[in-house]
């Protein structure tokens, strides 16, 4: 059990860190109006931190253990947390293609041209959809998954 709660309190701890690395890397996109090539790789170097941190703990410690405690807050803990990286996922197909006609444009080397990103390419305006409301749900998702994720490990080792 002790060596159950270091585990735990390691990988609640690794998680609880991802979330400052998603908002400065958030932020970092918000703050700025025109995305050269070096602001999206010092965003992405946040954002693929904050992942990591959120990933290695789900992936290594998380998962191996699911089936053999699937019920109640594990079970809505497993459905969130799939939900957020099925978002993510989602996200990702959006961004894809945006890195693409951005890259082919040269408008990371090159961000001062004077066109429209919606006139790049004719279905941008629908991965910049899919890229919001990946971004959106897998942050939405992955915020519910970690309040459940607390109730869990405060029911399994209690702590109240």
């Amino acid at each position: 059990m002790v060596e159950d709660l270091t585990v735990a309190t390691v990988a609640l701890t690794m998680v609880s860190a991802s979330f400052p690395f998603y908002l400065y890397g958030a932020w970092i996109m918000i703050d700025t109006e025109v995305v050269t090539w070096d602001t999206l790789v010092y965003h992405l170097k946040f954002i693929v931190t904050g992942l990591v941190l959120n990933t290695v703990p789900v992936v290594a410690w998380m998962g191996p253990r699911l089936l053999d405690q699937l019920g109640g807050l594990a079970a809505l803990h497993a459905f969130l947390g799939l939900q957020a990286y099925a978002l993510l996922l989602f996200a990702l197909t959006g961004i894809y293609h945006i890195l693409q006609a951005k890259r082919r444009h040269n408008l990371y080397a090159d961000p001062d041209q004077d066109i429209a990103l919606d006139e790049i390419h004719e279905n941008m305006p629908a991965w910049r959809f899919r890229l919001r409301v990946g971004v959106f749900g897998y942050v939405m998702f992955w915020l519910l998954a970690y309040v459940v994720g607390i109730m869990r490990y405060v029911v399994l080792y209690q702590l109240l």
